[in-house]
């Protein structure tokens, strides 16, 4: 029995969070009960567990990670400020006299919402609420209805900047040296946050293309289904449509130009995004929009002419046209500052940033609890056999290489109808990615195949988690029946996404080759 205490020790996670304990303490309870047994069989050595400080330093200092709460922040200011529910309803309100417009509206919002927010549950929230409401009023089926909502929403997951890709990047990183260094290989390369935020891209653009493809055709085959809105909504005029489109695109080009075109890192690039978004929600909800606009263009240009023309005002052998221009860019940064400044005091009135930092410490706390009990439960999984079992497993599966991925796959998308993305991502990835590295898989695509493998996580009943956020935004005349039966189709079209990464895999490796 002792032999097989890591296979034990995995059932026994999964049935303590199918239990409904809490993940981050079932995991760590999980790891401390397992490495006793596993000390007091004899089959473990304890000393291992004094790893789990510098694991614990490890991840304080991770400087990838701590973008994370930076741009959970960013999401969570846009969510609170409205800023989504405007965008929605002036996207609505453009297509919805088409057949299935209003579908290409949720599908195209959940786009920009997830190259800005990156945040599922809010973007999921927010379309229930405002969007599934008015395609049941136009009369759309509410399973196609539900299933379009959820599905769209998860957009956030895969395109860029996104909480999973973050993880995914420093997880796949530590990964590609571990198998460099099995490999003999001491002069180790790392991967970069950029690099996947790079290959998310297409992959992430073609699943918007195959949801659009879909609701067109079914709009077409099945008019029912999708009829057009009612003609007596009024189409946005050019000003509704620029103002609602123009800030989010501004800033999604601003965080990702500037990590792709390596200006900044992810971290100093998801403080730009939060500092715009704080701007855009000052706007949105204060009485001097004007004033913020101004400061906004002043950084955007102080941002511009200090990439271009650098000056280093504490050099004494300055000449005139660099002091001139250290002078311009004080004068910009204090108008931007008044600006920031304004933007605060406006979310700070109408308590806007206490609700979006709340929600933000909740989600990062989430998120790093789940991290560090993971850092120990991986700890004791290897302390009992189970990295080796695993290496075997994958090293002797029919098929080789590709059979041994294929394994995987399917593996990731079964936990995913049980346990969340963090979960996998840090438990499961760890073990699986040496082992197919060193088969030959190239590290990034790998990545992009498992994101969007964990983005469908989100979909898969009984605990995809935009089923649950849906269930509970929307109206009560939908099932949650109606809502599981409406992203079956959708489930079958990331699993073609998954296939034409797989069968493509220029889809994600040609973005980064190029930039990077």
């Amino acid at each position: 029995m002792s032999q097989y205490l890591d296979l034990v020790m995995f059932a026994a996670l999964m049935g303590a969070i199918l239990l409904g304990f809490p993940v981050s303490f079932s995991i760590a309870g999980v790891a401390v009960v397992f490495a006793y047994l596993g000390w007091a069989l004899g089959v473990m050595d304890i000393t291992l567990m004094g790893a789990t400080g510098q694991r614990v330093f490890g991840l304080i200092s991770n400087q990838v990670l701590i973008a994370i709460p930076l741009f959970v922040l960013m999401g969570a200011v846009l969510e609170k400020s409205r800023i989504a529910e405007e965008l929605l309803d002036t996207m609505g309100r453009l297509f919805g006299q088409l057949r299935g417009g209003l579908g290409i509206s949720v599908v195209l919002v959940g786009a920009l919402l997830a190259a800005s927010t990156g945040i599922v549950g809010a973007t999921v929230v927010a379309m229930g609420m405002i969007a599934l409401p008015t395609m049941l009023r136009s009369g759309y089926d509410p399973r196609v209805a539900s299933g379009i909502v959820c599905t769209a929403g998860t957009l956030g997951q895969i395109i860029p900047p996104s909480t999973l890709l973050i993880i995914l990047a420093d997880v796949m990183s530590n990964a590609y040296q571990q198998a460099q260094y099995e490999q003999g290989k001491f002069s180790v390369e790392a991967l970069s946050v950029g690099q996947f935020f790079a290959a998310a891209i297409v992959p992430g653009l073609t699943l918007v293309l195959l949801y659009l493809i879909y609701i067109l055709v079914r709009g077409l085959i099945r008019p029912g289904d999708m009829p057009p809105a009612t003609l007596d909504t009024p189409k946005p005029d050019r000003r509704e449509i620029l103002s609602a489109i123009i800030p989010p695109v501004l800033l999604i080009f601003t965080v990702l130009g500037a990590i792709l075109g390596g200006v900044a890192t992810p971290t100093e690039a998801a403080s730009v995004g939060a500092i715009g978004a704080l701007l855009m929600a000052g706007m949105r909800v204060g009485k001097s929009p004007r004033i913020i606009l101004w400061g906004a263009a002043a950084l955007i240009c102080l941002g511009i002419l200090a990439g271009l023309f650098p000056v280093r005002l504490q050099r004494n052998d300055l000449g005139m046209a660099s002091l001139t221009a250290g002078g311009f860019y004080i004068v910009l940064t204090i108008i931007g500052a008044v600006a920031i400044l304004t933007a605060l005091r406006a979310t700070l009135k109408t308590r806007t940033l206490h609700a979006a930092v709340d929600s933000t410490l909740t989600m990062t706390a989430m998120i790093f609890a789940t991290i560090l009990a993971a850092g120990m439960f991986s700890l004791v999984f290897i302390g009992l056999g189970g990295e080796e079992r695993v290496a075997h497993i994958l090293a002797n599966m029919p098929g080789g290489a590709a059979g041994a991925l294929l394994f995987c796959m399917a593996f990731v998308f079964v936990l995913g109808f049980f346990l969340d993305f963090v979960e996998i991502s840090v438990i499961v990835l760890p073990l699986i990615a040496p082992p197919l590295i060193m088969m030959g898989h190239d590290p990034i695509w790998l990545g992009v195949l498992l994101a969007i493998n964990l983005q469908t996580s989100f979909l898969t009943p009984p605990f995809g988690f935009s089923l649950f956020y849906l269930r509970g935004a929307a109206p009560p005349e939908v099932t949650t029946g109606q809502i599981y039966a409406g992203v079956v189709p959708f489930i079958g079209l990331q699993i073609v996404g998954i296939s034409l990464v797989w069968l493509l895999p220029q889809l994600a490796t040609w973005l980064p080759g190029v930039i990077f």
